[in-house]
């Protein structure tokens, strides 16, 4: 049980609720802790296949709760370090999933929020969802989010929404990157449900392989050191059971074991 999630899972899927509707599901020193602990839970857990981070209420999360911000006003520069390494801590952790992840957005993903939607693989928005990287309004920067914010928007994208705060429209976000479908609000958990059934189709530990694939490719010079780590991934991957299995599934027409434990 947790203090700020509730947690559903039904066929393989994983659905992580932040339940703090009344203040917009923004972060606190609890629920940083509490997403960090479900999502290492989670990855731990052969039985769930996906996981879905959504946001109870009318926000998906408006980031950083106004009474933790003006604590780590008047903290000290040791206490405000550990609070920024345990929220830095956090979005790695939900970054670093061996299991795909789908950010649900249907409304505000505000500073931090962004920085979740941004540190799932896929993101899902919904027409009235918006986006921003709010912090210099505070006087402050969007340090820990950086990392997936810029993965996902590209850095020129960063130079301008870092430094204006602008709000991000939902087709906007779609535009930079950031939103993988942008939906009508009622077709939301439909469009999540079709993406949540194609991950479905893939083997479980090859999906994990590809997300450690694109962490180790992305942004390297294809050089004599790359050509051969991709060699050498799908090379140890051939023969394994999942692959055995899953290439026997396709020959004999039938759907792989993974798929069928599903059902």
């Amino acid at each position: 049980m947790y203090e700020t999630l509730e947690i559903r899972t039904e066929g393989g899927v994983a659905t992580i609720w932040m339940n703090r509707p009344d203040v917009h599901n923004a972060f606190n020193a609890q629920l940083i802790a509490d997403l960090t602990a479900a999502c290492r839970e989670l990855d731990a857990d052969d039985t769930v296949r996906v996981v879905v981070l959504a946001g109870r209420g009318k926000s998906f999360s408006a980031g950083a709760d106004l009474n933790w911000m003006k604590a780590a006003a008047a903290a000290s520069v040791e206490d405000n370090l550990e609070d920024a390494r345990k929220l830095a801590g956090m979005l790695r952790t939900i970054s670093g999933m061996g299991k795909p992840t789908i950010a649900r957005v249907q409304g505000a993903a505000l500073g931090g929020g962004m920085g979740l939607a941004s540190a799932c693989d896929i993101c899902v928005a919904a027409e009235q969802a918006v986006f921003a990287t709010s912090e210099v309004k505070f006087g402050i920067i969007p340090a820990a989010i950086s990392p997936y914010v810029i993965r996902a928007i590209g850095e020129r994208q960063a130079y301008r929404y870092f430094q204006t705060a602008e709000r991000i429209t939902a087709a906007r976000a779609g535009e930079i990157g950031l939103a993988h479908e942008v939906v009508a609000a009622e077709a939301l958990d439909a469009k999540v449900a079709q993406i949540v059934a194609a991950l479905l189709q893939g083997g479980p530990k090859a999906q994990a392989a590809a997300k450690d694939l694109i962490r180790n490719v992305a942004n390297r010079p294809v050089g004599e050191a790359v050509v051969e780590d991709t060699a050498r991934r799908i090379s140890s991957l051939r023969a394994t059971p999942e692959a055995k299995e899953g290439l026997d599934a396709f020959l004999s027409k039938r759907p792989a074991a993974w798929v069928s434990q599903q059902g």
